[in-house]
């Protein structure tokens, strides 16, 4: 038996909380998972997990046993590292994710530039809406949109988002502009969602939520379409402030009813803490978070 591997396996299994998720993430089939896990419990004639038809956590045994195997594969893996100069330049892969929007708009130009000023660092971007498990899929780094659960993970603020209603100007020439929730009711509304035409903007601000009737005349079921067509003067659109803001930059979209607006949205790039913090994952907070910072910059 590799008992580094073993190890590894374990390991992999406490953090994911079962040999299906454990598998994922080492890319190795289940069945090898469970083979490997039995084989370790057999040869140290000790139970390492409690198993339950949803998870498997920690017996007294497998907790001390797990903690001398996070120390040694460290070890290892600090050894490793120092062997291949990860220690004295910033160089290896980094994975990161973000929202899909957040990161066509504001990750993926400044990352260009990040891989042009270290030649020796590759990135492998996962741009999703869904929530990444970053210990289960390997990832390095993660930016989030939104209040953050409690973990041990690292969490700087870079920026917040707003929630904003927006048109052309050809369209709020014609139409008029709206002053109150209430004159949402007789403009032409572009909303977003996959099943249905939402009939209602909900606003919340603190404790105070306001419901306001709208006329949804186009739904749509990206937020990026409906900047297109907000663009083309189909109507009002509610989006994140980030998906409009060349577009307002540019004189093409405008935004309305500004005092109605929620509490803008957190944005924090978050990891987990290592020592030493390899310099590739160093380099990259560094160049990276004050430059999405002024991308980000609340307006």
């Amino acid at each position: 038996m590799d008992r580094l591997e073993a190890m590894s396996v374990i390991i992999a299994v406490t953090e994911t909380g079962s040999i299906s998720a454990a598998s994922r993430r080492l890319k190795s089939p289940v069945a090898t998972v469970s083979r490997k896990v039995a084989e370790l419990e057999s040869r140290l004639n000790a139970q390492l997990f409690q198993r339950t038809s949803r998870r498997m956590t920690l017996t007294d045994a497998g907790r001390s046993y797990i903690d001398a195997c996070k120390r040694i594969i460290e070890q290892v893996d600090d050894a490793e590292r120092e062997v291949t100069g990860e220690y004295r330049i910033p160089k290896g892969e980094l994975a990161v994710t973000t929202p899909w929007g957040l990161g066509h708009t504001h990750l993926l130009p400044l990352a260009v530039e990040f891989l042009e000023a270290y030649p020796d660092i590759s990135l492998r971007l996962v741009l999703t809406d869904r929530i990444v498990n970053t210990t289960e899929e390997n990832i390095d780094i993660a930016i989030r949109v939104g209040g953050l659960p409690d973990s041990s993970m690292i969490a700087t603020r870079i920026g917040s988002i707003r929630i904003v209603v927006c048109a052309s100007p050809s369209y709020l020439e014609a139409r008029g502009l709206p002053k109150q929730l209430t004159d949402l009711s007789q403009h032409d509304c572009i909303t977003i969602d996959d099943h249905t035409m939402p009939s209602v903007w909900k606003f919340v601000r603190g404790r105070r939520t306001r419901v306001a009737p709208i006329r949804s005349r186009l739904c749509v079921n990206t937020s990026e379409a409906a900047v297109l067509a907000a663009i083309e003067g189909a109507g009002l659109a509610r989006v994140m402030s980030y998906k409009m803001d060349a577009a307002k930059r540019a004189g093409k979209l405008a935004i309305v009813l500004e005092e109605f607006e929620p509490e803008p949205l957190p944005v924090h790039i978050i990891y987990t803490p290592r020592k030493p913090m390899p310099l590739k994952l160093r380099a990259f907070l560094n160049w990276m978070t004050p430059r999405l910072k002024a991308r980000l910059t609340l307006a």
